[in-house]
């Protein structure tokens, strides 16, 4: 990786990072009573814009996540990893640009914010859900979840996981503190993203629509498991802040 991408990479996942550190610390300050609230990333640019300096702040974790989406496109387009002509290496590398898109539109949230607009109202996902194929996008964006979710918990549990941390070349408190941090972090994700789609799910069987986020995530765990559980999952996504504050250290880690 060259130096000018490895500094993009390294001020992308350490945006990223924040963003994660944010929305689990606050959700599970609120899970155990001690303040915060339960959030997703528009809630987290909202909390930024709100402290001192937030739009300084704003600017920065924006621009962060703009080098992060052009890290994420620069993986799925320029294939650093040499993923197979087949179709998990074209599905890895889809992967990489619709992860890099989705981080697109958060940063340019953020830069709106700090130039004096909003972070807008719903999401995508809610307005796709409003349309007239409302019912069919929501299964689609179920059992795009449900991929996620298995491969979060893959990512978390495989030995690969390890194996790469361990071929790092970084040193041992650092790969100890990184496999702990990733395992709960990917799990965290996993938990949440199956979550989110089951309740995509529910709306395409159902009648209702509107925005379905990382919030309503969190109120179902809440509602059906209790505070404790919530918090302990918001933890999990603060660990995984961690894990890429962490990782953007090392950025020729391979793990996702």
């Amino acid at each position: 990786m060259s130096s000018k991408k490895e500094t993009l990479a390294r001020f992308g996942m350490g945006a990223k990072g924040i963003v994660y550190l944010l929305i689990g610390v606050l959700t599970a300050l609120a899970a155990f009573g001690q303040g915060g609230s339960k959030s997703g990333k528009n809630d987290i640019l909202q909390f930024v814009a709100e402290q001192s300096y937030g739009k300084i702040l704003l600017i920065a974790l924006g621009l962060g996540l703009i080098g992060y989406t052009f890290y994420r496109l620069y993986q799925g387009f320029g294939n650093p990893k040499n993923h197979d002509d087949d179709a998990k290496g074209y599905f890895k590398r889809s992967a990489y640009v619709f992860s890099g898109l989705i981080y697109g539109l958060l940063a340019f949230s953020a830069l709106r914010m700090a130039l004096g607009g909003t972070s807008g109202n719903g999401s995508p996902a809610s307005a796709l859900l409003n349309s007239d194929y409302g019912n069919i996008i929501a299964f689609v964006i179920a059992i795009i979840l449900l991929g996620k979710a298995i491969y979060e918990f893959y990512v978390a549990y495989s030995g690969k996981f390890k194996e790469d941390i361990e071929h790092s070349g970084i040193d041992s408190d650092a790969q100890n503190l990184l496999t702990k941090a990733g395992k709960m972090g990917f799990t965290a994700r996993g938990i949440v993203a199956g979550i989110l789609a089951f309740l995509f799910f529910k709306a395409g069987f159902g009648s209702s629509s509107g925005d379905i986020n990382r919030t309503d995530a969190f109120s179902f765990l809440q509602n059906e498991f209790g505070s404790i559980i919530m918090g302990l999952v918001a933890l999990g996504i603060a660990l995984y802040g961690v894990f890429m504050l962490i990782k953007s250290k090392y950025p020729d880690t391979n793990i996702e």
